[in-house]
């Protein structure tokens, strides 16, 4: 897939997400997600695809971890 179609189909499920609705349609097909975490995990998919696509390294997240030592 192309880098211009990637970006074009991730702003439209961006758009659709944070409208609130689960139906998506570009080049004339009509994709509907069953619930709001499908539509996060293909917006999180096609973001990775792209960055890949890109060349741009992903984004790690660090985070701090404590126990008490049992």
């Amino acid at each position: 897939m192309e880098i211009d179609r990637m970006r074009s189909l991730l702003s439209a499920l961006q758009e659709a997400r944070y409208a609130g609705i689960r139906s998506v349609s570009y080049d004339g097909k009509t994709i509907t997600y069953g619930s709001d975490a499908e539509l996060a995990a293909a917006v999180t998919d096609l973001e990775a695809r792209l960055a890949s696509a890109e060349g741009t390294p992903r984004r790690r997240r660090w985070g701090t971890l404590a126990t008490k030592g049992l």
